[in-house]
């Protein structure tokens, strides 16, 4: 039987979802950099034929690591679905001679690497400049157009994000950037294998996006993400995701499959997206796209990474166009063959639609609630009127327990804030979305309320 290494950190797809869909195709060893989520420790057992969770020491050398992990169990291939580990791993197949994202992996990682690699190929983004120190941001809000977006050149989920509206800015921005990035870091959302990869940024000018004239419904952010893979080398989209717009400064609040977009549309979006990951010299890894849409068809490449989205992003296609996207690609990095969709799926493909909604106590116009709540989907399930059909879930690896205060949100921690992470199937990318807005604007009402009494939370139901 083959074997298949699974190098397990946080981010991506829930751990439990893929490790089954790897697990379904090979014997799998997991090699877990990150603390296994409670809710799949206890299967871990059943789907795996081994389990190692390295000492801090041991991951000093992470690509060491890998490889010789691999070697011991005799891996035929070795995957991650992490943001966190891509490079590593990528690494690693070369030394082992496997397949994997190839040599050029860090492109699709350092924000500063891949926009300096669009800019020599001339493909449209926003202006940018790289910074590492406070006084190379002063330089660089001296060169751009405000307003300007700063950004960890290494994170992932919006963390660290800071807008910058004056030079005045500068100073405050710059510092607590820095210190979320050295908070997520303590949480295991930070780069394994390039050190001191926390300490690097870039500044880009805020492009003016708009997203009425792309959809023919409100309520649509001014970005979708071309999902796809590339393959021995060649790119192969696969579907587009819509989302809703993000909460300030950018932070993701919701994904849905598929984007209700028209056929001309979609098209020139995938046609900006393959020069982007063509650019990027990969060679076989999933591959996450995103793109900002302006008036009068403008659009310009914001990142793409060699890994498929993470959150729901993947479960949803699979739901709505029937692609295991883990299992096609741990079957094409085997050797076996493979039939990737010769074309970008349509909406019209598509049956029915799914999201994943991010829960954040922000309301629909991004403003902080009025006061905490405790997270209870049971509460949220029972009490919020959702469209006839529709079907709302929640992903407990991603998500706090019943009963736990909603965190204040931080809008320079983004994701980091999250309190759950919701899953709605529907009839239509139209109705997610109109599920989605209610859902948001129901939580601050329906969750019961946390309120403080002598020191002591206590929760009014």
């Amino acid at each position: 039987m083959s074997k298949v290494l699974f190098v397990y950190a946080k981010g991506g797809p829930p751990l439990g979802y893929a490790l089954s869909r790897v697990a379904a195709r090979s014997a799998v060893h997991l090699l877990a950099l990150s603390a296994l989520p409670p809710t799949v420790a206890a299967s871990v057992d059943r789907l795996c034929a081994s389990l190692l969770s390295p000492s801090e020491a041991e991951r000093r050398d992470l690509v060491s690591l890998i490889v010789s992990r691999a070697q011991a169990v005799g891996a035929d291939a070795v995957v991650t679905f992490s943001e966190y580990a891509v490079v590593a791993v990528a690494e690693a197949c070369e030394k082992l001679g496997l397949a994997g994202a190839g040599t050029s992996c860090a492109l699709a990682r350092d924000k500063r690497m891949m926009r300096r690699t669009w800019e020599e190929r001339g493909i449209s983004q926003p202006r940018f400049r790289p910074v590492a120190t406070e006084g190379d941001l002063r330089d660089a809000a001296g060169a751009l157009r405000f307003p300007l977006l700063l950004k960890a050149a290494w994170s992932a989920g919006s963390t660290a994000h800071r807008t910058l509206r004056t030079p005045e800015e500068v100073p405050a921005a710059w510092e607590r950037a820095r210190e979320v990035m050295a908070e997520s870091a303590q949480l295991g959302y930070a780069e394994l294998h390039v050190a001191g990869a926390g300490a690097d940024f870039l500044v880009e000018e805020i492009v003016p996006g708009t997203a009425a004239d792309w959809f023919d419904q409100e309520g649509w952010g001014d970005y979708v993400s071309v999902e796809g893979v590339v393959v021995d080398g060649e790119f192969r989209p696969v579907c587009l995701s819509g989302r809703m717009p993000t909460v300030e400064p950018f932070t993701e609040r919701a994904g849905i499959t598929p984007a209700a977009l028209p056929d001309d549309a979609q098209r020139r979006i995938v046609d900006l997206a393959r020069e982007a990951v063509d650019a990027l010299g990969l060679h076989t890894c999933g591959t996450h796209t995103e793109i900002k849409l302006g008036a009068d068809g403008q659009m310009w490449v914001i990142e793409t990474a060699a890994r498929f989205g993470g959150a729901m992003t993947v479960p949803q296609i699979e739901e709505v166009f029937g692609l295991d996207l883990i299992g096609m690609l741990t079957d094409h990095l085997l050797g076996r063959p493979v039939s990737w969709p010769a074309e970008v799926r349509t909406p019209q493909e598509a049956r029915g639609a799914a999201g994943s909604l991010v829960v954040l106590a922000v309301d629909g116009a991004g403003a902080a609630w009025p006061d905490q709540r405790v997270w209870d989907f049971p509460t949220v399930r029972d009490a919020v009127p959702l469209s006839v059909g529709s079907h709302l879930s929640v992903v407990a690896e991603n998500s706090l327990p019943d009963g736990a205060p909603v965190p204040v949100y931080d809008p320079a921690a983004g994701a980091n804030t999250m309190a759950a992470l919701c899953l709605l199937s529907a009839t239509d990318p139209e109705t997610v979305l109109r599920d989605f807005r209610t859902l948001v604007d129901a939580l601050p009402q329906v969750l019961p309320q946390v309120l403080p009494t002598d020191g002591i939370m206590e929760v009014q139901s």
